[in-house]
């Protein structure tokens, strides 16, 4: 998957303004009358729901916008130059980075809303003509403006995915399968480790809910220092509400695993860990896995999060798991209750006027 690109954007030129005069048969002292240039076209970045990849900006790396038109005679001002419009799927982020230091780079925005533009050039102010320049005291001016340059830029495109809830986990916990039993996502499925190297997407849907699941490529120790498949994937999960840490029930310490997986999400971004997460041992139909299961379940009392046993490859356990899922998304969306031992903020207020309005007073007589 391609989830990180730098393109150069070039917006478009302003056209020249013109040094023209009046000339025609019975009209003595025409005048100036060249026209103004036209503005150079602007950069855009749209939404679209249809895209899943910034796959289209891999090999071209220059985009530039039109240019505008030189201004004419008879005060016939130019055309303004055809904006540049680039697709991008939902979830991009905007970054101006004129160099390679990450740190150096500098926040444009980001686009989450299909048809959503974000300016990141803006097109160089076309130059003004000679007929803009008379005064009573200078009737033929021979002076006109010449088009100012379009923005230019280097822009990073950062791609995090939109999803309600994440899976994470060591590779080969059984993430694709999960996403396979529970949505129409297609994602590879085989018995090593790895066969996931880009995030899927699948919707889950109970009765007339549903919300999106991502599948998030296995991390591994040292992820957050870009081990493994690294800080390419972790930056997907930042935009999840719920996160899902699938452990393989067959490892040999199931509980060391969730471990190390916490960790590397806390050393990637401490705010994570304050998102709702729910806690899955996968493969329970394993006979192995069975008969440890009491143990297993012994290690992870008192974790103090949702704790649920499944397989993921027959589907035992996943209707409850889904349904308790589906109970955190929608938690997770609304706003905050508020606390029962805060006190109310007391907003005081005047009295309203009386509807009889103070008699006038009348003039004295002297």
């Amino acid at each position: 998957m391609i989830d990180r690109v730098r393109i150069y954007v070039k917006a478009g030129d302003g056209g020249n303004g013109i040094i023209s005069f009046r000339r025609e048969k019975f009209v003595p002292l025409g005048g100036p009358d060249g026209g103004d240039g036209g503005e150079g076209g602007n950069v855009c970045l749209v939404g679209d729901h249809s895209a899943s990849t910034l796959v289209a900006f891999r090999y071209p790396k220059q985009f530039r916008a039109g240019n505008g038109v030189h201004g004419k005679g008879k005060n016939m001002h130019g055309r303004r130059g055809k904006a540049l419009v680039l697709k991008v799927p939902l979830g991009t982020e905007v970054r101006r980075a004129d160099s390679s230091d990450r740190d150096e780079s500098v926040w444009i925005g980001e686009v989450l809303e299909h048809e959503e533009q974000l300016l990141v050039a803006t097109g160089g102010r076309g130059g003004r003509g000679n007929a803009r320049f008379a005064t009573s005291t200078d009737q033929a001016p021979r002076i006109a403006d010449s088009g100012e340059p379009g923005e230019e830029a280097w822009v990073r495109l950062d791609l995090k995915l939109i999803a309600d809830v994440g899976i994470v986990g060591y590779p080969n916990a059984g993430k694709s399968t999960l996403l396979r039993a529970v949505s129409r996502a297609t994602p590879k499925v085989a018995d090593y480790p790895f066969t996931t190297l880009e995030p899927m997407l699948g919707v889950v849907e109970i009765g007339y809910d549903s919300f999106v699941l991502a599948d998030i490529p296995g991390l591994i120790e040292g992820a957050h220092e870009g081990h493994g498949l690294g800080l390419d994937f972790l930056r997907h999960i930042e935009r999840t509400r719920v996160l899902i840490h699938l452990v393989d029930g067959s490892a040999e310490r199931p509980l060391a695993d969730l471990g190390a997986i916490e960790i590397e999400l806390v050393s990637y971004e401490p705010a994570l860990m304050e998102k709702q997460r729910i806690i899955v041992v996968n493969k329970i139909d394993l006979p192995e896995v069975r008969a440890r299961l009491p143990e297993i379940k012994k290690e992870f009392r008192g974790l103090g999060m949702p704790i649920f046993f499944i397989s993921a490859a027959t589907g035992e356990g996943v209707g409850e798991l889904l349904g308790k899922t589906l109970e955190l998304v929608s938690r997770a969306g609304e706003a905050p209750p508020a606390r029962e031992d805060e006190e109310q903020f007391k907003v005081f207020r005047p009295p309203p006027q009386s509807s009889k309005r103070a008699p006038l007073r009348k003039p004295h007589d002297d």
